[in-house]
């Protein structure tokens, strides 16, 4: 199965950020980009592919592990920026990113340990992707409307594992579809 570990903000913090994608859907050009909706947004903090189901246990455990050994923090949506000159819109992150990033460096070493090829190793980028491009598109004015954007501060208090399914239907705009298979508390509580 296709997995990847994750924070999910929480649904009042998606509906902030739906409030201001709404703002910028309404920009020039807006309707070249593919958006990406709500149960698309979060913070991907390991990306693994195609896991085959001998190893999901394993890296379960190890996720747990690595759950409890980081202790909860706050973290908010906050301005934005874009990869691939303008192939990737996101939004960022304000408030404890070294925690986040010390949790997606374990959420990658967990996986490396359970024998999930992972590829070579690359400094995390906290971001959660609001649209995309086939091409490279001027995304400025969309960048510069997030710039002034910041979501209320929450605490994110577990670490999810994701499941993703690709669109198979060949609809244009079908999104892929999330389901959170398991969630570990940070710091051990819960």
């Amino acid at each position: 199965m296709r997995l990847f570990a994750a924070v999910l903000p929480p649904q009042d913090v998606t509906n902030e950020l739906a409030a201001e994608v709404a703002l910028l859907r309404r920009l020039p050009g807006a309707d070249g980009l593919r958006w990406t909706g709500r149960p698309g947004w979060h913070f991907t903090l390991a990306f693994y592919g195609e896991v085959g189901d001998e190893l999901v246990p394993d890296l379960s455990d190890r996720l747990a592990r690595a759950a409890r050994r980081t202790a909860p923090f706050s973290l908010a949506l906050a301005g934005g920026g874009q990869f691939g000159h303008g192939k990737a819109l996101w939004a960022g992150a304000a408030g404890d990113v070294d925690a986040l990033r010390l949790l997606a460096d374990r959420a990658e070493a967990a996986a490396r340990k359970a024998g999930v090829p992972m590829g070579e190793h690359r400094r995390y980028k906290a971001h959660l992707t609001v649209a995309r491009s086939r091409d490279a598109v001027d995304v400025r004015p969309y960048v510069e409307g997030l710039r002034g954007f910041t979501s209320r501060t929450w605490t994110v208090a577990d670490l999810a594992l994701v499941r993703s399914d690709l669109p198979r239907s060949g609809v244009p705009g079908e999104q892929p579809r999330y389901e959170a298979v398991a969630r570990w508390a940070l710091g051990g509580a819960g």
